[in-house]
């Protein structure tokens, strides 16, 4: 079974996956994008493969954590995951659906459109009764031909996000991170982070778009999504640009086509300096 790019959603079910591993279907890669207590875990999908966005995957000389690395950094560790310009990619984590999207948006930043993201992530993979490998991710085979073709305007900066701030009858922010981080009554995980949020941004917790560990269907991410910023193009922002994927993946699902992810987000914002600093909800 080949999987063709036009039969590939950027949400895939367990069922779908599994009957592709099944198969054997060509190009098939299946990659654990795990952060936190999930990183490195000793269980995985057969044979999925380690997309480390604390490693390989981020650019450790910048200030801010899972910054975006370089195209041909990022280039590199797909190539080294084996992946081909023509592999199908399907991406999960170990929490349901919380990294997993981060490593699905960086692909697609990167001109590659053939990746999703597993629904439920392993937690429903295995509440399924799918096999699963007593492994941690990993990959010693050849590397891959993955080509980086950066698409402008997909990963921004805080010029970008505080113009979109500036112009609210074109664009919105959307902040993926607690409500009371929001609000600046729950600290920042980070030290020295201010609390509180941007002037002019709306609170939208990631977990809002989920239930049960998966995404709301596309009517309920439409319903949501449209209430809060109707036509106007999205910005999203989260602690340091990961569960912001999440409504990046909500947003596309809803049919927001290109909605723009703030890579450094609140570790970058809330660094104590003169970008402003909100209070309350």
């Amino acid at each position: 079974m080949t999987v063709r790019h036009t039969d590939l959603r950027p949400l895939v079910g367990v069922q779908w996956l599994a009957e592709r591993l099944g198969s054997g279907a060509d190009g098939v890669v299946v990659a654990d994008a795990s952060v936190g207590p999930h990183r490195g875990a000793p269980r995985r999908i057969p044979g999925a493969r380690a997309f480390d966005l604390d490693g390989a995957f981020c650019d450790h000389t910048a200030p801010a954590p899972h910054t975006m690395p370089s195209p041909g950094a990022f280039a590199a560790a797909v190539r080294a995951l084996g992946i081909d310009d023509t592999s199908t990619v399907v991406v999960y984590d170990g929490a349901g659906i919380h990294s997993s999207a981060r490593a699905w948006w960086m692909l697609r930043a990167m001109g590659f459109d053939r990746a999703a993201v597993l629904d439920g992530g392993l937690p429903a993979w295995e509440a399924a009764g799918l096999p699963v490998e007593d492994a941690p991710a990993g990959y010693d085979g050849p590397p891959g031909t993955f080509t980086a073709r950066p698409r402008p305007g997909l990963i921004v900066d805080s010029a970008a996000v505080g113009a979109a701030l500036a112009d609210p009858a074109r664009a919105v922010v959307l902040d993926a991170r607690t409500r009371a981080r929001f609000a600046g009554t729950a600290p920042e995980p980070r030290p020295g982070l201010r609390g509180g949020h941007m002037p002019g941004a709306l609170s939208l917790p990631f977990g809002e778009l989920q239930r049960g560990g998966a995404m709301l269907p596309e009517a309920e991410l439409r319903a949501v999504l449209r209430e809060l910023a109707g036509d106007r193009q999205l910005y999203v922002s989260c602690g340091s640009g990961v569960t912001a994927c999440v409504l990046a993946l909500g947003a596309v699902l809803a049919g927001y086509p290109d909605p723009a992810v703030y890579d450094g987000s609140w570790s970058e914002w809330g660094r104590p300096g003169e970008l402003p600093v909100a209070t309350g909800d």
